[in-house]
């Protein structure tokens, strides 16, 4: 196994050897405007996938593949020439979606942006379904209707006053002191 940093460099050198004589031309009509977009070179040195793009129509990218499949011997050999490396890699030529990747994701980022757009109109119009301020805030004094008060104490048999025995006291008995029942069933 190689050095990782040997593998890439190979691969950049590769890169620049078949991008330069795709430059100087190879004389197939069918070869279309090509950019090497990457080469992987495998962890061994023995297998590159060179990476391209076509400008142009769907069958201009068939023409171009077919075309570089068949000037992937010479160029082969231009590469074996030109790296200094013991075995010279085989070559394979992969067509890189990377333009229509980019298309789709720019469709999406549209979409998103509408999206939000509408989210944000409907979000300015929008009313609370329910209370405007959800949350349950402790009542205060004032809150309290006197009146229903008096019901509870009349409906406990409680007289004006009186207070109401704990949960804790047992049945029968008189409440101590001022008639207040700690949490912990002390009275003060």
């Amino acid at each position: 196994m190689a050095d990782p940093q040997r593998a890439r460099k190979m691969a950049d050198r590769i890169k620049e050897i078949v991008a330069r004589r795709l430059d100087k031309g190879i004389k197939d009509p069918r070869l279309g405007f090509v950019t090497i977009t990457d080469v992987k070179v495998t962890g061994d040195l023995q297998h590159a996938s060179i990476f391209y793009t076509v400008y142009g129509t769907d069958e201009e990218r068939r023409d171009t593949g077919a075309a570089l499949k068949s000037a992937t011997g010479m160029l082969r050999s231009e590469v074996g020439k030109n790296i200094t490396a013991r075995l010279t890699p085989s070559i394979e030529f992969i067509l890189d979606a990377l333009p229509e990747n980019a298309a789709s994701i720019d469709r999406l980022l549209q979409e998103a942006r509408q999206r939000d757009q509408e989210s944000q109109t409907i979000a300015a119009t929008a009313e609370y379904a329910g209370d405007a301020d959800p949350y349950v805030k402790p009542r205060d004094e004032d809150d309290y209707d006197d009146e229903g008060e008096d019901d509870e104490d009349e409906d406990l048999g409680l007289d004006d006053g009186e207070p109401a025995p704990s949960a804790d006291a047992p049945a029968g008995d008189a409440p101590v002191g001022d008639g207040f029942v700690e949490p912990d069933g002390g009275t003060r």
